[in-house]
């Protein structure tokens, strides 16, 4: 029997300055959107270089916003990968326009910015990249793209807080960029997320957006003349996220070495000559979000989860093919139609990766896939 504790895929680390911090926040008796928002947003822009920047109740609901703030639509279409979570084209589903899937690179598993081009449609109004798991996507190409064409960029970064491009922080430049501060993600507010703004978006109509159409004015003043929708941050959440962002720096530190070990003790495990594919060796731009293998195709991928769980560790799948799930299958798209998303949906596992996770644990996840492995040959 596995007598050690289990170590889980993730797991958030709130210091007690932040926990008395939200305990001040119940106490004020103002705990929904207030001034710890406010202090959260200007402490936002601060790190995204002094760009605008709205507060939300999570990183999907900011996608959305971007989408409605362009003013796409029914007849649009916005190009995106069929290798992330489901959010990314549920969204544009949402706002009545279709998502148009582009396969990726096998290599960096984000979308293969080599592809776009032959996508583009006179329906396309906006490219929807991802970084998946914080490693940034070819932001020269996909921007190159775009004002080629005349359409916008909303970024997915929901994974990459505290990534960057070429030295440029993600969310520092671009167009639109949305992050979410999701329980999982390197920085967290419980549920949450933000949208940074480009110099030309109409930040009313973002705010507007956010909270039912509502613009006041006075004592009692009230108007609405858009739909909007119920998806401000509260300030208890606020207060966690701006506690996290002091801290956000040394998370990522610590999440990069973490993955160096991990690196380290799986070329001493001739992972590669089992079929195991590591990820992209970015220490430069990515923010390790997540570490990711993906599994030789003659490995069951949910035994080989299961057989970890049993040794007293966490996995996780990020994630299963957009394309593949029924509500996409009945728009049109099948199996075989993007390959390299398929491949590596069908095998990708997380292993577990978070800022309290100490050498020893790296050693045991290793170790373990290891032991695994010596059946698959």
């Amino acid at each position: 029997m596995n007598m050690a504790p289990f170590l889980p895929l993730t797991r958030p680390d709130i210091d007690e300055m932040t926990i008395r911090g939200v305990a001040d926040v119940l106490r004020s008796g103002w705990i929904t959107t207030g001034p710890m928002a406010k202090e959260f947003e200007a402490t936002l822009s601060g790190f995204f270089g002094g760009r605008t920047v709205r507060a939300y109740n999570s990183g999907t609901v900011t996608m959305e916003v971007a989408l409605r703030m362009l003013g796409i639509g029914e007849g649009h279409e916005v190009i995106t990968t069929p290798l992330s979570w489901v959010a990314t084209a549920n969204v544009v589903l949402t706002v009545g326009a279709r998502p148009v899937f582009v396969d990726i690179d096998p290599f960096t598993r984000n979308l293969d910015a080599a592809r776009i081009e032959a996508a583009v449609t006179p329906r396309t109004r906006a490219i929807l990249p991802v970084h998946l798991a914080g490693l940034p996507c070819d932001l020269d190409a996909v921007y190159s793209i775009a004002q080629r064409h005349e359409v916008r960029v909303i970024e997915d970064a929901a994974q990459a807080i505290g990534s960057t491009w070429r030295g440029r922080r993600i969310g520092s430049f671009g167009d639109y960029a949305s992050f979410s501060f999701h329980p999982n993600k390197n920085a967290t507010s419980i549920e949450g997320g933000c949208l940074v703004l480009p110099d030309d978006a109409d930040v009313v109509l973002a705010e507007k957006l956010r909270l039912q159409g509502v613009v006041r004015s006075g004592l009692d003043g009230m108007e609405v003349d858009v739909v909007g929708g119920k998806a401000n941050l509260t300030d208890v959440a606020a207060r966690v996220g701006l506690g996290q962002m002091e801290r956000l720096a040394e998370f990522n530190a610590r999440r990069r070495m973490l993955a160096q070990r991990y690196f380290e003790l799986f070329d001493q495990s001739g992972a590669a000559a089992r079929g195991i594919e590591l990820p992209v060796r970015d220490f430069t731009d990515c923010n390790w979000h997540m570490f990711q293998i993906v599994l030789p195709p003659q490995v069951t991928r949910a035994a080989f989860m299961q057989a970890l769980k049993d040794r007293g560790i966490g996995t996780g799948v990020h994630y299963p093919a957009i394309h593949l799930f029924a509500l996409y299958r009945r728009l049109g798209w099948k199996e075989g139609d993007f390959p390299h998303a398929e491949r590596v949906c069908r095998s990708i596992v997380s292993l577990p990766l978070f800022p309290a996770m100490t050498h020893a644990d790296v050693e045991r996840v290793v170790s373990a896939v290891e032991s695994l492995s010596r059946s698959w040959q």
